[in-house]
């Protein structure tokens, strides 16, 4: 595969296709493409986070590195009184997302193109979720979670999903350096579930 589905701009043909999902018990249809994760259907990993992932129902929440939407949308349909922010660099991921917020009568959510963190408005956030890029490489998934502890607010919580074999020890090592606390909440097929929560008493700017 010549094309990482981190490119900014896709240059694969498209080859749209509508998947249809079950996440948290409610049915949800998604248009995928080529060019964008896991576009034959929700892959393993972004399943366990989705089904393990715990959003208060008037939570501010950040979906890093969206895709084509499963993560965030699921969220915002659990957060019904809450703002979900989904971000991705990969434009044609933005747009796809866009969209299936829309096919699932979705609301509460808005999708822009960013670099990481680079157009995230200045405000934080309770709840962070990331199935991060891993083919971007150790620095880059150690970068989200860096900034994502800049973005949480106190008592907020980024939550994240790994395989054990592309650098969960190293990704919760790196988690307790920047956390207050760290558990592993689900672990299946290699894969674990992390939930890093930010001190209360600490603020935006430390």
């Amino acid at each position: 595969m010549s094309e990482h589905y981190f490119t900014r701009k896709p240059q694969s043909e498209h080859e749209e296709r509508i998947i249809r999902e079950t996440l948290r018990g409610r049915e949800f249809t998604f248009v995928t493409d080529a060019g964008v994760f896991s576009r034959g259907g929700v892959d393993f990993g972004t399943r366990l986070l989705i089904e393990t992932m715990d959003i208060p129902p008037a939570a501010r929440v950040l979906d890093v590195g969206c895709g084509y939407g499963p993560i965030g949308i699921v969220a915002a349909a659990l957060a019904p009184s809450g703002r979900v922010t989904m971000i991705d660099v990969n434009a044609r991921a933005v747009e796809l997302a866009r969209r299936n917020a829309q096919l699932n009568r979705i609301g509460n959510a808005e999708v822009m193109e960013s670099d990481l963190f680079a157009n995230v408005p200045a405000e934080t956030y309770d709840v962070i979720l990331t199935n991060p890029p891993i083919r971007a490489g150790k620095q880059t998934v150690h970068q989200i979670f860096e900034q994502a502890a800049h973005f949480l607010a106190p008592g907020g919580r980024l939550w994240i999903v790994i395989r054990k074999q592309q650098g969960a020890p190293s990704a919760f090592a790196k988690l307790e350096q920047l956390f207050g606390s760290v558990r592993e909440m689900a672990k299946a097929k290699g894969y674990r579930v992390y939930r890093a929560e930010k001190d209360a008493d600490d603020d935006a700017s430390s």
